[in-house]
């Protein structure tokens, strides 16, 4: 055999898994056919949070106006696209650099799956004991009339300049948080969803403030459409809907979802078993057939297809076929944020999922009048936190502009079932966001 663990793909679903089992002495290989390092490093969320850092701070500077700052700064899109280019643009060579200094082979060009032992690169041959698919997710496509006129995520986070009117299809994380740049740097932002809500996964009540500062600040939501067709003339593009939408506007993102990459590479030749969510696997992270596996947003899963849940099972797999666990995958709680200013963030039970019955119960904090929030005269935002009926905390939702601070200081009490006793034995520095939150507790 050539390695004892090859990968297709090279994300976070690869290379947390990669070079621990190197490190323990198997010969491992990564394929790559783009970028090492995946969407996430290249193509997604680091090069959107360095573009919001921007925004953020804008943001901050707003609420003090008249509290410390006469003015507030204007955004420059070329100095930050220029800023993005400075961090994200040798990505590639440094992950890949990082996996051959822990002695993973890597592997350029399109793989092709011959058999689940067997896999061929262009010309050449490589065999593998075992085999494990990291491709994850490409962004979906609407199949209409002038879909080549749609553009996707990667596109917009390459954009030489910001168009005057940016129009989203689709209310999840893509187009929120892209809204809330375009937003920020002057752009007219719509945003254009077939239902009646956004952010599904959210706590809605907290979501629908998020709408309505939105709002506030010019963005345009548009519910109940279903997207007709995008046509082209000298003026621009025009969108149309089955129902009375007819928009004109310069640029369109189709932000309606993303999708488990499991085609053109040879699943089919060996049987692996899909669903509309993905690959299938057990709960120890294999396929159907002996000796493949199967690891991040690829997989179809219940748990959210985010960066640190195909980083954790690229780590438990390293775990398992290392011999240091012969345990099943154990999922810890996720927490999950949308990063629009202010921030949205949850973790654990939601407070939709109280009743009567399950002896949960809630405390909610408007931010308002908290001190702390108002060192930044935070105008909006609120916090809950939902305990079962032996008052420990299940779960966490924040609005804020440190809701991920917040999120991320509570998550441990969630998931290590703390009691109020060792909640009183933890000291935190005082100011912070994560003092803040647990005097809440």
């Amino acid at each position: 055999m050539d390695f004892d663990v090859l990968f297709i793909g090279s994300g976070q679903a690869a290379w947390n898994g990669a070079i621990p089992m190197s490190q323990a002495g198997l010969k491992v290989g990564v394929i790559e056919q783009d970028r090492f390092g995946g969407v996430c490093s290249n193509y997604g969320c680091n090069a959107k949070i360095i573009l919001d850092r921007p925004v953020e701070l804008q943001r901050q500077v707003q609420q003090l106006v008249g509290r410390g700052f006469n003015e507030v700064p204007a955004l420059n899109w070329a100095d930050m696209m220029a800023h993005k280019h400075e961090i994200i643009d040798s990505q590639s060579y440094n992950n890949e650099n990082k996996l051959v200094k822990n002695n993973v082979t890597t592997i350029h060009g399109t793989a092709t799956i011959v058999d689940q032992r067997t896999v061929t690169v262009g010309a050449d041959t490589y065999t593998t004991d075992k085999l494990v698919i990291a491709t994850g997710q490409h962004s979906h496509r609407l199949d209409i009339p002038g879909s080549e006129f749609l553009h996707d995520s990667s596109d917009f986070l390459d954009l030489a300049t910001m168009p005057k009117h940016i129009s989203f299809l689709g209310g999840g994380f893509v187009a929120l948080e892209f809204a809330t740049i375009a937003n920020a740097l002057g752009a007219q932002v719509d945003i254009i969803v077939r239902g009646t809500q956004v952010l599904k996964g959210f706590y809605q009540p907290y979501v629908k403030q998020l709408v309505a500062d939105l709002s506030a600040r010019g963005v345009r939501f548009f519910y109940n459409q279903t997207i007709a067709g995008v046509t082209q003339d000298a003026d621009g593009l025009v969108i149309m809907s089955e129902k009375d939408l007819n928009m004109r506007t310069d640029y369109v993102v189709d932000a309606t979802g993303r999708v488990a990459t499991v085609a053109g590479f040879g699943l089919e030749t060996i049987g692996v078993t899909t669903n509309q969510h993905g690959i299938v696997v057990d709960e120890y992270m294999q396929t159907n057939v002996p000796g493949v596996y199967a690891t991040g947003d690829v997989v179809g899963k219940r748990q959210p297809k985010i960066t640190p849940v195909a980083a954790y099972e690229s780590q438990y797999l390293a775990k398992l076929l290392t011999g240091q666990t012969s345990a099943p995958i154990d999922y810890p709680v996720i927490p999950t944020t949308v990063f629009t200013s202010p921030r949205l963030a949850q973790v654990g039970v939601s407070p939709a999922e109280m009743t009567p019955e399950n002896g949960y119960y809630q405390q909610k904090f408007t931010h308002v009048t908290d001190w702390y929030h108002q060192v930044g005269n935070q105008t909006s935002g609120e916090l809950t936190l939902v305990f079962n009926a032996e008052h420990r905390l299940i779960g966490v939702v924040d609005l804020s502009d440190d809701a991920p601070d917040t999120i991320n200081a509570l998550a441990p009490y969630i998931e290590l079932g703390l009691t109020a006793e060792q909640v009183e034995r933890l000291i935190y520095i005082f100011p912070s966001v994560a003092h803040r939150a647990v005097t809440r507790l």
